[in-house]
């Protein structure tokens, strides 16, 4: 079983002695194609269902497997699919309509944005196979995906027609058909015909059997290989991001507000969960799980909630050293005095997305509890209070969240940082902070990024500072090139326990930095908290945002 180092520790615990754990990314961990090479017998056929492998993971597999003799086979029968009888219906659940107020422009104005850049590369028909960008395009979300507001459909787009394939009669709802206009008569191009969700790869045919020679039709690398192959050779436009996905993740100024209207709602809600935990925990009685409840239920106090946006992560002592842990009875540990308490969660609001992560001990953490700390926060800011040109991939800014780290000897084995969907995936492309340089696009003003160093270890704790953070133009001194340069602007605004830190390690600019951070957390988050009466919950705001400062 290959896993990469965010379930390297999971893993280990969970599987049994009749798996091999595969450490992905470590020198001596063979990649899946490589090691079926070192085992396979001469000239041998490799099955795999087309339709729920990637096209470009299916390429380079059948490449590496080809050069050693040996095929990769497109099977039309899933095997799993033959003895799984009990498998559970596909969802098709309600769908939910955005207006403008939430997405900044409107479906039909997406599409004639979309079909510019077709003609611009002779492209007559565009197919979207991701969910974040058929919800996107659309300007709808759904539920059919636990904490992915996304509903199963493909779409094609043409020229001249709309092709959606959905199932179910949610297409039927009053309040979507108005939406997408299904009873208005629109002009041709804006005419949505509506199929079935299974139909995809016959109409796909179709319509390829009338191409032209010179015509194409677009798709994403990152769709399945029955889809891709299903489309000629000679007339596919085979790229790794479709301009939807780019489109997505630079926000407009309704989707940016949003975002920050959610960060508020979700800081209030954080804020009354810590002061909780602060009065609960040296009762005893706090656990993992009830923690993680109670997180949720002031989440669901606050307008617009829809879901969460993940499972949260709520950990303590050693089981924070998992770096994606989930509790369950078996593991569930109780919150004490004398443990770090790890906990990354997140809301999906109507408004937009939140992912947040704050480490804290609720006793006296060791002194090297606050170094390994202390090093964290100093990535978190370095990230957060760079400077970089327009351009900039987000690989390059990795390593300033890990210089600390690896002053000492210290290191992570996760990316630095994700792109957010605005109330949509948590985890969206194309940009990003990580080591890795092929998964990114370069930062521009409006994607919106995480900023989530750590340091885990194993046996013991783990830490993790993370807040979302919008990629904005900032002025400086010059600008080589008229490129102009950009920078960060949080939209997390949540304390960061000043008792774990090693203030006298941080420099005088990293002091200013989180005082001026805590001070926006007290202005902004406070006006909230005293306007929805939580008076309480203000208080602690305002003891965990008291200024720092180095001994003289």
């Amino acid at each position: 079983m290959w896993t990469d180092g965010r379930y390297f520790l999971q893993a280990a615990k969970q599987m049994d002695s009749n798996w091999t754990l595969m450490k992905m990314g470590l020198k001596d961990t063979p990649t899946q194609e490589d090691w079926l090479v070192s085992v396979l017998p001469e000239g041998s056929r490799v099955g795999v269902d087309p339709l729920i492998i990637p096209t470009d993971y299916w390429k380079k597999m059948a490449k590496v497997l080809r050069s050693a003799g040996h095929h990769l086979i497109p099977v039309k029968d899933n095997l799993v699919d033959k003895i799984w009888t009990d498998r559970p219906e596909r969802p098709c659940k309600p769908l939910i309509t955005l207006g403008l107020d939430y997405t900044g422009i409107s479906w039909k104005d997406k599409v004639a944005d979309l079909r510019l850049k077709m003609a611009e590369r002779n492209v007559v028909w565009f197919v979207v196979t991701a969910l974040d960008e058929i919800a996107w395009l659309f300007n709808l979300r759904g539920s059919d995906v636990e904490h992915n507001p996304v509903f199963f459909s493909y779409a094609i787009l043409g020229l001249e027609t709309i092709m959606l394939f959905i199932d179910g009669d949610r297409i039927d709802a009053p309040i979507v058909k108005e939406h997408l206009l299904l009873d208005l008569g629109l002009e041709a191009e804006y005419r949505i015909q509506v199929l079935p969700y299974k139909s995809i790869l016959s109409e796909l045919k179709i319509l390829c059997a009338s191409l032209s020679p010179r015509e194409k039709v677009w798709v994403s690398d990152k769709a399945s290989y029955a889809v891709s192959e299903a489309i000629p050779k000679d007339h596919r436009c085979c790229m790794p991001y479709t301009p939807i996905c780019i489109a997505k993740a630079v926000k407009n100024s309704a989707e940016s507000e949003g975002m920050r209207r959610a960060h508020i709602k979700d800081a209030v809600a954080l804020c009354e969960l810590f002061n909780w935990l602060e009065k609960e925990v040296p009762k005893g009685g706090v656990t993992e799980i009830s923690a993680a409840n109670k997180a949720e239920e002031f989440r669901r106090q606050q307008a617009d909630f829809v879901d969460l946006s993940f499972p949260t992560i709520s950990s303590t002592g050693p089981n924070g050293a998992i770096i994606h842990y989930a509790p369950v009875p078996e593991t569930n540990r109780t919150l004490s005095l004398d443990e770090v308490y790890l906990i990354d969660s997140g809301a999906q609001y109507k408004d937009g997305t939140t992912d947040v992560t704050r480490t804290m001990h609720f006793g006296t953490p060791t002194a090297y509890e606050k170094e390994c700390f202390t090093y964290v926060l100093k990535g978190h800011i370095a990230v957060s209070a760079a400077v970089f040109p327009t351009g900039t991939k987000g690989h390059l800014l990795d390593s300033f969240a890990r210089s600390a780290l690896w002053d000492s000897g210290l290191d992570y084995l996760h990316g630095t940082g994700h792109g957010v969907g605005s109330f949509l995936n948590v985890h969206e492309g194309p940009c990003g902070i990580s080591y890795k340089t092929f998964s990114d696009e370069p930062l521009e003003a409006g994607m919106i990024v995480t900023d989530e160093p750590g340091y885990y270890e194993d046996g013991a704790f783990g830490i993790r500072i993370e807040n979302v953070v919008l990629v904005v133009p900032v002025k400086t001194k010059y600008n080589f090139n008229n490129r102009g340069s950009l920078t960060f602007e949080p939209l997390t605004l949540v304390p960061i326990q000043t008792k774990m830190i090693d203030v006298d390690s941080l420099t005088d600019k990293e002091c200013d930095w989180l005082n001026s951070y805590h001070l926006t957390c007290r202005d902004v988050i406070g006006k909230e908290l005293q306007k929805q009466g939580r008076q309480e919950a203000l208080e602690w705001l305002i003891r965990e945002t008291q200024p720092i400062s180095k001994q003289p």
